[in-house]
């Protein structure tokens, strides 16, 4: 019932019986108690349609928040939402994670989570969870199993950081960031609701997320969507995994810009794209073969997983005006399917926060299954 009145407000106890063939003596009963949770709320009355006037429902979770970190390897960005997706907050910090250990990692981000909350609660909210987006595989139980640009190994995210925010009293998840991102863009994306969708990360790895028929996949052990390290070019670059020619190596944003501190990939990043606006040759062929070798991954993914739209995302939007031609054409040209199976490559428009909004996302999808706040 509540994802009904998510997806179709305002609409009545009426339209509610009507669509899930509750009986409305039932429908009524559940609709006084998530009125009593604070979930939805009423409306008033209305004319416009057939029949007497109706109360309408609309979601409310006025008050209520959920909460999404990503931990990167150079920021930490924090999203608050309500419960209609309503942005509260959306923070962005810079990070060294690529050198930080994981106990300082857990003190940052426990301090950034500490702060997010003291604001909810000072704005009369309860947090209903915490979801981190990690860089990495992550196992069913929320282990960072290895998360290789972050040097990490067997880290209890989960549970170090509710021992560091003394067990705060509202769940704490952890899940690799491509798949919070692309249940973002699932979300609240322009594409939201497209029942099959691949996001690809553009941060200094590559990642998948990875949608079909309307369910984020996971894999068996919860490791799906390393795109990154599917080989590209066996005559390539060295990747950061101590194999050759991976996506990643080829295509990732490492191959566009010289620093290795990855506090300054934005600034080159920024730089990348001034001299691709003022027309410098060697740049646009750079960018040209980056976005060719993009491509031949994209193919590859939709070869295997037939998805409506490829979504990519971080530091690829910005440079999306000259990577997505020649990734589009390269993909087309290597897709078995004619005229790419229909398949849309496009650009985020969700920003650097995706994957922490994802995070945001995945706890309301936790309220949506029925995990429910106390009346």
């Amino acid at each position: 019932m509540l994802r009904f009145v998510r997806d179709n407000a305002p609409c009545s106890r009426a339209d509610i019986a009507a669509s899930t063939g509750l009986n409305k003596a039932t429908v009524s009963s559940l609709v006084a108690d998530l009125i009593d949770r604070r979930l939805v709320r009423e409306t008033g009355l209305t004319e416009n349609r057939v029949g007497r006037p109706a109360t309408m429902l609309v979601l409310d979770g006025s008050p209520y928040a959920s909460i999404g970190l990503e931990v990167n390897v150079d920021y930490l960005t924090a999203v608050a939402v309500d419960l209609s997706g309503e942005r509260l907050l959306s923070w962005r910090r810079a990070f060294p994670g690529a050198t930080a250990t994981p106990a300082q990692a857990v003190a940052a981000v426990a301090a950034l989570t500490r702060r997010v909350v003291n604001r909810m609660t000072k704005d009369q909210r309860q947090v209903l969870g915490v979801a981190v987006a990690v860089p990495g595989l992550i196992g069913t139980d929320g282990t960072v199993r290895v998360a290789p640009n972050l040097g990490w190994h067997e880290v209890d995210l989960a549970g170090d950081l509710a021992k560091a925010l003394r067990d705060p009293g509202f769940p704490i998840q952890v899940e690799n960031d491509a798949n919070l991102a692309v249940l973002a863009e699932h979300r609240f994306g322009p594409l939201g609701g497209t029942p099959n969708l691949v996001y690809l990360t553009g941060e200094v790895g590559v990642g998948a997320g990875v949608i079909l028929d309307g369910r984020l996949r996971r894999g068996g052990q919860g490791f799906s969507g390393e795109i990154g390290h599917i080989q590209i070019d066996p005559q390539g670059p060295r990747c950061r995994c101590g194999r050759t020619g991976c996506l990643e190596a080829v295509a990732g944003i490492g191959v566009l810009v010289s620093t290795t501190d990855p506090a300054e990939v934005e600034s080159e990043i920024d730089e990348v794209v001034r001299r691709a606006k003022a027309g410098d040759a060697a740049t646009l062929d750079q960018l040209a073969t980056v976005g060719r070798d993009l491509g031949r991954g994209i193919a590859i993914a939709a070869n295997l997983l037939d998805p409506d739209a490829v979504i990519l995302g971080g530091y690829y939007v910005p440079l999306a005006p000259w990577l997505l031609p020649a990734a589009a054409d390269q993909a087309r040209a290597l897709s078995i399917a004619a005229d790419f199976g229909g398949c849309e490559i496009v650009a985020s428009t969700l920003g650097y926060g995706a994957a922490a909004l994802g995070g945001a996302a995945r706890v309301l999808d936790s309220v949506d299954s029925g995990r429910l706040p106390s009346p």
